[in-house]
């Protein structure tokens, strides 16, 4: 099948960071996953990456999690991107966290900087700023703590909550991402 659009979420592989709010982007990818996968997740070695084939009305779609770290998702997206000759400003989606939002709001922006996130920086370093992507709120650190540990501890269990409850709207805004206005 070649995807109309490849859906990456952004997360660290393993499972010592599963609930970490560096895996917004996976969570998220889990959501769609049980709202449009068509089977099973596999393993693939050639994009570095887990994929699911998708469908999301009649549009073939690719959701991925890039196995490399954060810091290199460009790597993986590059692969999957080049693979299927892939448009990355009309053909690819990209979910991650984004600490500069409210948790749990949701917000697609069809271009845009990296900010402080390393795996959008990733994928800008290969790309440009010229790709979709939906920013998940984590909201700010505490004051004082490290960016880089808060947002690889885990989610705390009224966080969870919250973006389970926000992650309830992203079918919706996939959905009008797919059949545009």
């Amino acid at each position: 099948m070649k995807p109309a659009l490849v859906i990456f979420g952004l997360g660290n592989p393993g499972a010592q960071y599963e609930r970490t709010r560096h895996n917004a982007g996976f969570l998220a990818l889990d959501v769609l996953s049980e709202e449009y996968g068509q089977d099973d997740w596999k393993d693939k070695p050639k994009f570095d990456s887990y994929i699911q084939e998708a469908r999301i009305g009649v549009a073939p779609v690719l959701l991925v999690k890039p196995k490399t770290f954060m810091n290199l998702s460009g790597d993986a997206v590059r692969k999957v991107v080049e693979f299927y000759k892939m448009d990355p400003s009309a053909q690819v989606l990209v979910l991650s966290d984004d600490i500069d939002i409210a948790l749990g709001e949701l917000r697609l922006r069809m271009k845009g900087g990296p900010g402080t996130h390393n795996g959008l920086k990733s994928i800008v370093d290969v790309y440009g700023e010229d790709f979709p992507r939906i920013r998940i709120g984590l909201g700010q650190p505490p004051k004082g703590q490290d960016l880089s540990n808060w947002v690889l501890s885990t989610l705390m269990k009224e966080e969870m909550e919250t973006l389970s409850g926000s992650f309830k709207e992203l079918p919706k805004i996939i959905e009008e991402f797919v059949i545009g206005d």
